[in-house]
């Protein structure tokens, strides 16, 4: 990518102040260099541009993009030659955030809202250092003369939208009946009191007249005569005694009251936790929809990777399911569209015809002459070896993960840097094929597309002999994995040698991966897979067989031992790809038996 960042300047301009206003002048509050200082802020306009890389979409990933900052918008094209012509995109630097990634040297963000989100990175650390910079020393700068717009929005909130409901409609209702019926009941007492008081006051009040003018009769006023003390007090205090009682009325029915808004407090509190957990669940949920729908380069496969280890084996088992289906729906249409024929199943051995005819296919005769040879004979001999090899003979510990009926397949636990390269030995018996026409389905490239679930392109880069070719295979992207290619060279052999009792014949295919004539990815953003595979096939005839008695597909007998040790690069987490290796792997060696059986089964036998 050529990038300019690194070449970018910070460029300010300021423009001559205008003279402040009559009423400023005036009022003399402010001197003339404040004004000019605070309008030559104003004007100032900070200018970036330069290319860097922004994250597009999960397809595309990171795309060179003609990024400018001016005037508080950072804006972007996708070349320097259309800036001309309209962005592509902008963000206000007003309400921004920019983040420089913890673990990406390169990388920065520009955010808004959490909503708006570009992910940019620089050539090298100190142009990612330069850009962070002057968009930080931009949002400094317009964040110090604008402080009054973060107070302007000052909020009181309702206490009242904060109160929980305690009670039901019914029984408030019923509280505050009960509490107006004894307020009105201390309110008649209270007048009763206040009457009792007044004629006490005017008593006392006469009598301390009479006292002082012993000659003159007692007159309490309102043609009241002389008061009986004792009934005065006696009805004073039921009067007091009833505003006792009303109170502690008043106090039961509040205790009782409280006790059960207490109980509904406690139930609208549960109620809330209940519901605020559902919340939080339900938003999970949106944020890991949102995580798949939306992916941005955090959640990518790659050294900074925040996805999960569950939720990217989730994703990866999603896009495998979504190809296995369009392949079974490409399949259907495929069936749909042959010209149904009715095929005789022919009762002799048949002779492969073309290039597999000639008797020294199998041998490696046409490519002892190759370049590749020695590498080709040594590792075909070492890998036979190896599949003949017993799970409990080399004392390495093999587990069982995969028993399902004549399907049993063993794994060792094996990383290297990091990396899980787990060897993997499986064992097969199918009926109705034989071991060479197990073979030739796996190693000739025209019908890899057919079992091949996970194969985008399959190119030949050199033909070194009609058994022995050199491929360039690249596979679909998977997201969030990488997509991935593979380099190997493919030999067809047939052994003549040891061959275990009752065994007819034996055909091997075996793929290695090689450096030789190294090409690199067609679209140069794969990740490189390194494998070595074997698949050694035995065909098995019935007990009693006579040779030259014709035969037909009941007849057949095949022994499949399949082995292969594959190092998938990149930064994928090891605990999903062993489950996505436990997953997948049986469901290969069965839809790849299944097809090879479905292809042979009306067509002559080939030895």
């Amino acid at each position: 990518m050529d990038t300019n960042a690194g070449e970018s300047a910070l460029a300010s301009a300021s423009a001559s102040p205008s003279p402040p206003s009559s009423n400023e002048a005036a009022a003399g509050s402010q001197s003339q260099s404040d004004v000019s200082e605070e309008e030559e802020y104003l004007d100032n306009s900070i200018e970036l541009r330069g290319y860097l890389s922004k994250w597009t979409n999960y397809i595309y990933g990171w795309q060179p993009r003609y990024i400018v900052l001016k005037d508080g918008t950072l804006s972007y094209y996708k070349s320097e030659s259309e800036s001309d012509f309209g962005c592509r995109g902008a963000i206000s630097l007003t309400k921004a955030t920019i983040k420089a990634h913890e673990s990406d040297e390169l990388r920065f963000d520009v955010v808004v809202n959490n909503l708006n989100n570009w992910c940019l990175r620089a050539e090298t650390s100190e142009d990612r250092m330069h850009w962070v910079e002057v968009l930080q020393l931009y949002k400094e700068d317009t964040g110090s003369t604008d402080t009054t717009s973060l107070r302007r929005h000052g909020s009181t909130m309702s206490l009242q939208s904060n109160t929980i409901s305690l009670t039901s409609g019914g029984s408030l209702k019923k509280t505050q009946r009960n509490l107006r019926e004894k307020v009105g009941e201390l309110e008649t007492f209270k007048d009763i009191l206040f009457g009792q008081i007044e004629t006490l006051q005017r008593y006392f009040d006469a009598c301390s007249e009479v006292n002082k003018n012993n000659a003159q009769p007692l007159d309490l006023g309102d043609g009241l005569k002389s008061i009986d003390f004792k009934g005065e007090s006696i009805t004073f205090r039921a009067t007091t005694s009833g505003v006792l009682t009303t109170l502690q009325h008043c106090l039961e029915i509040i205790a009782e009251s409280d006790d059960s808004w207490k109980r509904k407090l406690e139930r609208e509190i549960d109620k809330r936790r209940r519901s605020e957990d559902q919340s939080k669940k339900f938003k999970d949920e949106i944020e890991k929809m949102k995580r798949l729908s939306y992916p941005g380069p955090d959640f990518e496969e790659g050294p900074h990777s925040t996805l999960p280890e569950d939720e990217f084996f989730d994703a990866v088992e999603t896009g495998l399911d979504k190809i296995e289906e369009d392949m079974q729906l490409r399949f259907k249409l495929k069936l749909q569209s042959q010209i149904s024929q009715t095929l005789v199943n022919v009762p002799h051995e048949a002779v492969a015809e073309g290039e597999e005819a000639r008797e020294e296919f199998g041998t490696g005769a046409e490519a002892i002459s190759h370049a590749l040879w020695p590498e080709i004979d040594r590792v075909c001999k070492e890998q036979l070896h190896y599949a003949r090899e017993g799970v409990g003979q080399d004392g390495n510990g093999w587990q069982i993960f995969a028993d399902e009926g004549e399907i049993k397949m063993y794994k060792r636990e094996e990383e290297v840097n990091g990396l899980v390269m787990d060897p993997l030995k499986a064992y097969h018996t199918v009926q109705g094929v034989t071991a060479r026409e197990m073979c030739h389905y796996f190693f000739m490239p025209e019908f890899r597309n057919d079992w091949e679930t996970t194969l985008e392109d399959c190119t030949i880069l050199e033909k070194i002999s009609a058994d022995t070719l050199l491929f360039l295979q690249t596979h679909k992207r998977i997201w969030p994995a990488s997509q991935r290619d593979a380099q190997f060279w493919s030999h067809m052999r047939k052994i003549t040698d040891n061959l275990e009792p009752g065994a007819r014949d034996m055909w091997v295919v075996c793929n290695n991966s090689t450096e030789y004539a190294k090409q690199e990815s067609k679209n140069g953003k794969c990740v490189r897979i390194f494998l070595t595979v074997i698949l050694a096939c035995q065909t098995h005839l019935p007990e009693g067989y006579v040779k030259g008695q014709p035969l037909n597909r009941n007849d057949l007998t095949c022994k499949i031992t399949y082995c292969s040790v594959v190092n998938p690069g990149g930064w994928a987490p090891a605990s999903a790809l062993r489950a996505v290796y436990k997953r997948e792997y049986p469901k290969f060696l069965k839809r790849f038996t299944g097809y090879v059986i479905d292809q042979c089964k009306d067509k002559p036998i080939m030895f």
